[in-house]
């Protein structure tokens, strides 16, 4: 039986596409009421998700004015994400040094949803259960405040990670980076464990043509 999606988590993905996508702009202020008739709920998932997109850092909450889609550059986002793998391959060596039997069978687990979700070009599920797959390598560290940082970058970045998705074949190449992050952290190889780890999100800054793309897309119709 299919788990049902939270109302606030159905309205959070479709807010993380829409900004993506350039429907709401960088610095566009979102206006509750024209979501509660755009998604057809009440005003408390609403707010749920406006705060959860505020921790992610995609919108922002300014007292008394409103709540307004971020503007971030693309090189804020790319250095962003230059700090994100060198969180990820640290926390995949520790992890290949430190990950007990009952994680590494969840982390076995998740690889496998992954397979899954992209034998069916699902992009939606995959990237809950790449995140599954990346929050335990986390949780395996060993290192309490490593865990915490890595989760909070994850957040922050992750409708740009959603997005990457979308790239032709990424999602194959993905599940192929997980395997051999996975087989290296099963075989205790914390240096290929850490390089795949940390090449595994510096592929998401290769191929960053396709966010400069979409946000100067966006940039371009903020000003028209």
């Amino acid at each position: 039986m299919t788990r049902r999606v939270p109302e606030s988590q159905r309205v959070r993905d479709a807010l993380e596409n829409a900004v993506v996508d350039g429907r709401y702009r960088p610095g566009e202020r979102l206006d509750p009421a024209r979501l509660e008739k755009e998604f057809g709920c009440s005003r408390t998932p609403i707010r749920e998700a406006l705060q959860a997109l505020e921790r992610s850092g995609l919108v922002q909450i300014r007292p008394k004015r409103g709540t307004f889609v971020t503007e971030l550059s693309i090189s804020e986002l790319a250095e962003r994400f230059e700090v994100m793998a060198e969180l990820e391959g640290m926390a995949a060596r520790l992890s290949a040094r430190r990950i007990e039997r009952e994680p590494l069978d969840d982390l076995q687990r998740a690889l496998l949803e992954c397979e899954k979700h992209a034998m069916a070009g699902d992009a939606d599920r995959y990237y809950y259960a790449n995140a599954c797959f990346h929050g335990i390598v986390y949780d395996s560290c060993g290192n309490a405040y490593l865990r915490q940082q890595a989760h909070a970058l994850k957040r922050a970045l992750q409708p740009y990670r959603r997005l990457q998705l979308r790239v032709p074949d990424r999602m194959r190449r993905s599940l192929a980076e997980h395997r051999e992050i996975a087989d290296a952290i099963a075989g205790g190889d914390a240096e290929t464990a850490e390089n795949a780890a940390r090449d595994h999100v510096l592929v998401q800054v290769k191929e960053f043509s396709q966010l400069v793309r979409t946000w100067r897309h966006l940039t371009e119709h903020t000003s028209g």
